[in-house]
């Protein structure tokens, strides 16, 4: 072989490898086709699960539901036990929080959103101003299961965020809502529809993101300010020597425990969007595919968008994290494809529509 293509030839690898993580995807694909879920898993998710009903006060037959979608998947939890090694335990987190005297309760935005650990989003740069008190939508301050230092859950599918959202009340989050909820404004949607029509949706993706991101080269924000750092979000725990991608057995989800890192918010209060567990998105690539939309029931969803990065990204920055930022068609497939993918550090948070009188 000439060196030319030799050097061609590995160049592609680790390009690919940098964009999109996915060396062992194939196999990962084909054994998720297999529930795989352990005792040990079991036990944890049950653990999750008085958890989650002690503080949000689920009713049993939501409470049904979430296990039914976690029993159906079985890889849907925190994490192969297994492999797994958090950097911080929950009661490290809590012990921090508490030396620090920060508390995540807020009766203002729960008395708005009629549910706990939710933020208020709404348009701040509007003239005139938006107050949260005229917001119409919420958005989890934390990763699902969207309390204070817990695990986020992972290895879960768009489709199955989707069903826990809506069995919760909520809904899956279009990819503006999410970015507003990050930089701090929610802006009108900028999806520009017309640009995706006669498109494949790998092609109208693309171009879509090609506009909004041009858009938005020079008015970089993250959450916790308009200067990228590490240090502030959960980026500096360690992927496994062993992981090659994405294989339950040998890839641990690392991740910190939700709202280990105070300072790692929204100018709205809406914590570890940078870091920690990338999130599953609803990306539209037409009107009736917005979630915000219509209503349960009806709405169609759109393609999958993973926004945010994940528990390495101190040490690997292999792509771009700001607020407003939108991805390549990775992994992509409509939000409802029973086989859209899931991953050992993607996880999501929901949105929900506040009730106006």
């Amino acid at each position: 072989m000439k060196r030319t293509q030799w050097v061609g030839q590995v160049c592609f690898v680790v390009l690919g490898f940098v964009l999109f993580g996915a060396i062992g995807l194939k196999a990962e694909q084909k054994q998720s086709k297999v529930p795989v879920a352990s005792e040990s898993l079991q036990k944890q998710n049950d653990e999750l699960f008085k958890t989650l009903q002690t503080v949000h006060g689920y009713s049993d037959d939501q409470m049904a539901a979430i296990r039914k979608i976690f029993a159906t998947s079985g890889f849907v939890g925190q994490g192969n036990p297994s492999v797994t090694k958090h950097p911080a335990t929950p009661g490290e987190c809590r012990e921090k929080l508490s030396k620090a005297s920060i508390s995540y309760d807020n009766a203002d935005f729960e008395k708005i959103c009629g549910a706990k650990y939710m933020a208020p989003i709404y348009n701040t740069t509007r003239d005139p101003k938006e107050t949260m008190s005229q917001a119409k939508v919420c958005i989890d301050q934390f990763e699902f299961p969207n309390i204070p230092c817990e695990y986020p859950v992972v290895w879960v599918r768009a489709k199955e965020t989707v069903e826990i959202c809506e069995a919760l009340g909520k809904r899956l989050c279009d990819a503006h809502e999410w970015e507003g909820a990050c930089a701090g404004s929610l802006e009108d949607p900028d999806y520009q529809f017309e640009f995706a029509k006669n498109l494949s949706p790998n092609a109208a993706v693309e171009k879509l993101r090609l506009i909004h991101n041009r858009a938005r080269a020079d008015k970089k924000v993250w959450a916790y300010g308009p200067t990228y750092k590490t240090g502030i979000c959960g980026g500096a725990s360690t992927k496994d020597k062993a992981c090659n991608g994405g294989n339950w057995k040998t890839c641990g989800s690392n991740t910190y425990p939700t709202g280990y890192f105070p300072d790692c918010h929204s100018p709205l209060y809406v914590y570890d969007q940078h870091g920690n567990a990338a999130e599953h998105m609803n990306l539209p690539l037409k009107e009736s595919q917005m979630a915000s939309f219509g209503s349960k029931g009806n709405r169609e969803y759109g393609y999958t968008e993973m926004k945010g990065s994940w528990f390495i990204f101190d040490h690997f920055k292999a792509h771009e994290d700001f607020c407003r930022w939108r991805a390549p068609y990775w992994h992509g497939s409509r939000v409802m494809d029973p086989q859209s993918h899931h991953n050992y550090h993607l996880g999501f948070r929901c949105c929900k529509d506040v009730k106006t009188p």
